[in-house]
C-alpha cells in the first residue's frame, strides 16, 4: 500500500525549479500536475525504468491531500490495478518523476510563462481535442 514516494535526486531541484517559475503554489502542487500531467500522456511506463529515490520525500497525505482517493483512482484505472496493489507506490513515483521530466522540458522551452497562462493553455488545447 502507498504511504509515500521520492522522487528522483535530479528531480529533487527539478521541483524546487518549475514550484518558483510557475508560482503556483507549494512544491506539492507542482508534484500533483506533474503526476496528473505524466497521465494524460496515456502512457503506461515500465516498472523496470523506475529512477532512484534520493530525491524529495512525500507522504501521501502531503502529496494528495484530502483528494488522496481520486488521485489513487486514476492510477489504477489507468493500469487497471486494485487499491491495494503492491506496486501502486512505484507507479505513482514513476508518473511524478516522468511529470515533472515533463513539465521542466515545456517550461524551459518558454522563456516568459507563469503557472496560470501555462494550465489555461493546456487546458483549452485538451478541450480543443474533445
Amino acid at each position: 500500500m502507498f504511504t509515500q514516494i521520492k522522487t528522483s535526486k535530479e528531480n529533487k531541484e527539478v521541483v524546487s525549479l518549475l514550484t518558483r517559475k510557475l508560482g503556483l503554489g507549494t512544491e506539492n502542487v507542482v508534484a500533483r500536475i506533474a503526476y496528473t500531467y505524466s497521465l494524460s500522456q496515456d502512457r503506461k511506463l515500465d516498472l523496470n525504468d523506475i529512477k532512484d529515490a534520493g530525491g524529495k520525500e512525500y507522504s501521501k497525505a502531503v502529496l494528495f491531500g484530502e483528494y488522496y482517493d481520486i488521485y489513487l483512482g486514476l492510477i489504477c484505472v489507468h493500469y487497471a490495478l486494485y487499491k491495494t496493489d503492491k506496486d501502486i507506490g512505484r507507479y505513482i513515483k514513476m508518473h511524478v518523476d516522468d511529470g515533472l521530466q515533463l513539465l521542466n522540458e515545456e517550461v524551459n522551452n518558454r522563456s516568459n510563462i507563469d503557472g496560470f497562462d501555462f494550465l489555461t493553455e493546456k487546458i483549452k488545447n485538451s478541450l480543443i481535442e474533445i
